[in-house]
């Protein structure tokens, strides 16, 4: 079952090293006035602490009081207290060390449910299957948990044991696994594929520090089977490592050419990132994906592939983030990862979105004509033709996706589909691949609706079969075989990546122009 959140767009590109500690001896001096403000506030903290009608505990005020410091300068510089600055580390390294599931909890009173192993961990080499409810970590009952609570008993050093106890539709007896944790690769490329013969399909999550690696391994993989063109999906997106942005792009373009520049107030944020010439992709006839939560890096990409000629963007604009945050440790194990610099496509476009209004910022609910009116610059790619600036990269070819009906929508958030699909799995030993929903499916999952006293009227299910047939096909594949199989159920009902196939002429076109080999007829 396909991931279908993002955190508010509010993922940054990070500068590709951590900066220095912030609070060490090279610290800025602060001007006069700035002390006699922190002599203030030092006072105001000591009357809240002994006059306040309740007892205020210092560290919670300091800590909003910090938040509400980096809150005036703008949506994309971050207080990270320990917790989170620990999971961003462990993100950007690309693995942690764990069991290798996916899992969910909606909610207090729900139980705690694998939504997928993931290939080749512990958990999968174990047995454990989509579907299966953890009821209990080490002995301690999970239903009272949050599920950061349960991730941090689940976690662990490499090589410690951890025991599960696990009830699992269709079986009477509880299951208990003691698995022995190991090294979780956090793969930033969960879907590569041959989506039609001699057309790969990649889809990036996010830009870690494995992301170059793993996606020179996926396109040789596929090169091998006979790729011969791609469709690189950089939709829902977020960003983070500017570093790996730039290696991503520099696969697909030739030597000493401009991939994104970088400028700030400080000494060593003005900086030019080249492609090295060594990608051997300069020829490939490529096709990006972008959507409105594509962010930071997923933009440096498309930008240096649309100002250079090299790809073809289609889908909708792109969040629009044009800064840059350089992490900087603080004391007690926290950081900051303050806005250091703006980045520039390589036409010298800023595609810093407007912020004066966050609460407009955070919804990013513009429609495309508004975007493109109000872009601010006017720039032209290598070929001649004409981008914007101002308000993300806006798609050589604009496709909507359909709309999701309320009807399904409602199933989607209540997880249905997922659970119609272990329950259905737990019924039927033998699925074969290329299965299809059939009519007796559809009452299958109608009387499954009906089990767990779910409104619906045959007005729904006839309005929305063909998607339903879609969404509970790709909820079986990803159950039994995993997200890849689910993705690929997906990718035949997605109308973006449908249009991206079609437009391989004008790929092709692009890929001919960025050469300067003579371009062939559109």
């Amino acid at each position: 079952m396909r991931n279908r959140s993002i955190l508010g767009g509010l993922a940054f590109v990070i500068a590709g090293s951590l900066a220095g500690g912030l609070l060490g001896g090279r610290s800025a001096t602060l001007p006069d006035q700035a002390g006699d403000q922190l002599g203030t506030y030092n006072q105001l903290l000591s009357l809240v602490q002994s006059r306040a009608a309740d007892t205020v505990d210092p560290r919670v005020a300091i800590e909003g009081s910090i938040r509400g410091l980096v809150r005036t300068l703008d949506p994309h510089t971050n207080y990270l207290d320990p917790d989170d600055y620990r999971g961003m580390l462990e993100e950007q390294q690309g693995s942690f060390s764990g069991l290798g599931i996916v899992i969910s909890k909606p909610s207090t009173d729900k139980p705690l449910t694998v939504i997928s192993p993931l290939e080749g961990t512990p958990a999968f080499n174990a047995g454990i299957r989509a579907g299966d409810v953890i009821s209990q970590i080490e002995g301690v009952d999970t239903l009272d948990m949050t599920i950061d609570e349960a991730l941090k008993r689940l976690k662990g050093p490499k090589g410690t044991p951890v025991t599960i106890t696990v009830t699992r539709p269709g079986y009477d007896e509880v299951l208990h696994f003691t698995i022995v944790r190991d090294d979780i690769p956090t793969n930033s490329i969960r879907q590569a594929f041959l989506i039609r013969p001699g057309i790969g399909f990649i889809k990036i999550e996010n830009f870690t520090r494995t992301t170059e690696h793993e996606l020179e391994e996926k396109i040789k993989a596929m090169q091998k089977q006979g790729m011969t063109r791609l469709v690189l999906d950089l939709r829902r997106n977020p960003g983070r490592l500017l570093e790996q942005a730039v290696r991503v792009a520099d696969r697909f373009l030739g030597k000493d050419q401009m991939i994104v520049y970088t400028k700030g107030r400080i000494n060593g944020s003005d900086q030019e990132y080249r492609s090295t010439g060594t990608g051997n992709r300069a020829d490939l006839p490529l096709v990006v994906l972008v959507d409105k939560f594509s962010a930071s890096a997923s933009e440096i990409v498309a930008g240096a592939m649309q100002d250079h000629d090299r790809g073809l963007i289609v889908g909708n604009t792109t969040w629009g983030k044009g800064l840059v945050q350089t992490v900087y440790p603080l004391s007690h194990d926290a950081a900051l990862a303050l806005t250091t610099a703006r980045y520039y496509t390589p036409s010298g476009r800023l595609i810093q979105r407007d912020y004066n209004s966050l609460e407009d910022y955070l919804s990013h609910d513009e429609k495309e004509e508004d975007l493109v009116k109000s872009a601010k610059e006017v720039r032209h790619t290598d070929g001649g033709r004409t981008v914007y600036g101002g308000g993300g990269i806006h798609p050589d070819v604009i496709v909507d996706l359909d709309p999701t009906p309320k009807f399904v929508d409602q199933l989607e958030r209540a997880q249905i589909f997922f659970h119609f699909a272990v329950d259905y799995n737990a019924r039927h030993k033998s699925v074969p691949k290329g299965f299809e929903v059939t009519v007796q499916v559809l009452q299958e999952f109608q009387a499954f609706l009906d089990k767990r006293k779910v409104k619906w009227t045959p007005e729904d299910i006839e309005s929305s079969r063909e998607r339903l047939k879609s969404e509970i096909k790709e909820a079986i594949a990803s159950a039994l075989w995993g997200f890849e199989e689910g993705y690929k159920v997906y990718a035949e009902n997605d109308r973006q990546i449908q249009k991206a196939l079609e437009l391989f002429p004008q790929a092709q076109y692009l890929a001919n122009l960025s050469r300067g080999a003579a371009p062939a007829e559109r």
